[in-house]
């Protein structure tokens, strides 16, 4: 066999393992994933850093991976870096009172993590918008969700506010 036929029949061969591994990628992707074993479910993604509630999204779809990752030794870290990011000082504030007399994450205004979020832009007047963040418990037709209300300034998207919606 000549060195050129040997080098095509080197490269078909690393090109269709190359594939192969591609196709199977996904899957494996998501059969390794920590809790729950399931490829992605959104095949795209957009934002923009001037939106209110997209930046209120960014915050809750980043935070919530942070907490969820607890066997990851920077995810507290992460986490107290995105309340320094996304947060007013005075919010910060009101989380952390929150936290010490619940004993409970401020944020998510619970003690474990949601396997789901949503947010909605609900309104604004005077300088702020109101998000209403809803989180979700668990899968299934039994899965609890709960609501909070969280206002962000409009100049500076800053968090201003968040309460449990009513």
């Amino acid at each position: 066999m000549s060195v050129r036929h040997r080098k095509t029949l080197v490269t078909a061969a690393a090109l269709t393992a190359g594939l192969s591994l591609a196709a199977v990628t996904p899957a494996l992707a998501g059969a390794s994933a920590g809790h729950t074993p399931r490829a992605a479910a959104v095949s795209s993604a957009q934002g923009d850093p001037r939106n209110v509630t997209q930046h209120v999204a960014d915050f809750y779809g980043a935070y919530t991976d942070a907490v969820w990752a607890a066997d990851d030794s920077t995810a507290a870290a992460s986490a107290k870096a995105l309340r320094g990011f996304y947060l007013s000082a005075a919010a910060r504030k009101k989380v952390a009172a929150y936290e010490n007399k619940e004993h409970a994450d401020g944020i998510l205004f619970a003690q474990n993590v949601p396997v789901k979020w949503t947010v909605a832009y609900t309104g604004s007047g005077m300088g702020h918008a109101t998000s209403r963040v809803t989180l979700t418990w668990g899968d299934g037709p039994d899965a609890q969700v709960s609501r909070i209300d969280v206002q962000s300034d409009l100049k500076t998207l800053k968090i201003t506010d968040l309460k449990p919606a009513g």
